[in-house]
């Protein structure tokens, strides 16, 4: 297996855990806390927004069955990289789009599908997603983890991940888990 791993905020790490859950290729997916100035921070802490973290998840895939491109596109399409500091009603820095890598090349490729996607204007405003070297990630507490699939009927579940993981469903079918 050729392991490669991502992290990835894309708003709420519970909406975006869930998408990634279910792609082919990617075997861990990991909700937490990066690149902020606070060792160990808690979710309340984040929360406040003071903290410098965004909340994103370590996407952890087997690069011989799908590429950091692929991973890429499908972590544009299930959010709003145009929205600073934003995801719906989800607002503060805590919620920014970013990627942030530890292999350059991911990096590289990043800021490559970000200038492909502007001149294309795929979406109607500017992208704003960061995209910066991972200096920390710190794990959020176990109960975030598999949020999506242990709680489907509460009511951010149901209203805001489960229409994100059927447009990822009908955009993506490619790239579902078998």
């Amino acid at each position: 297996m050729n392991t490669e791993a991502l992290v990835l905020a894309g708003g709420c790490f519970w909406c975006t855990e869930a998408v990634f859950q279910r792609v082919r290729g990617v075997f861990a997916v990991q909700s937490g806390y990066c690149n902020g100035h606070v060792p160990q921070p808690s979710y309340e802490q984040v929360c406040a927004g003071t903290t410098g973290h965004a909340e994103a998840v370590r996407v952890t895939f087997d690069a011989a069955q799908i590429d950091v491109r692929e991973i890429l596109q499908i972590f544009f399409a299930t959010h709003d990289p145009t929205t600073p500091n934003r995801q719906g009603n989800d607002v503060g820095p805590q919620y920014r789009s970013g990627i942030y890598y530890e292999r350059p090349e991911h990096g590289e490729a990043a800021r490559a599908l970000i200038r492909e996607l502007e001149a294309q204007r795929v979406f109607g405003a500017p992208i704003v997603t960061e995209v910066q070297p991972l200096t920390a990630f710190w794990p959020a507490e176990d109960y975030h983890r598999d949020y999506f699939a242990r709680h489907p009927q509460q009511g951010y579940c149901a209203f805001v991940i489960a229409p994100k993981l059927e447009k990822f469903r009908k955009t993506f079918a490619q790239y579902l888990k078998p």
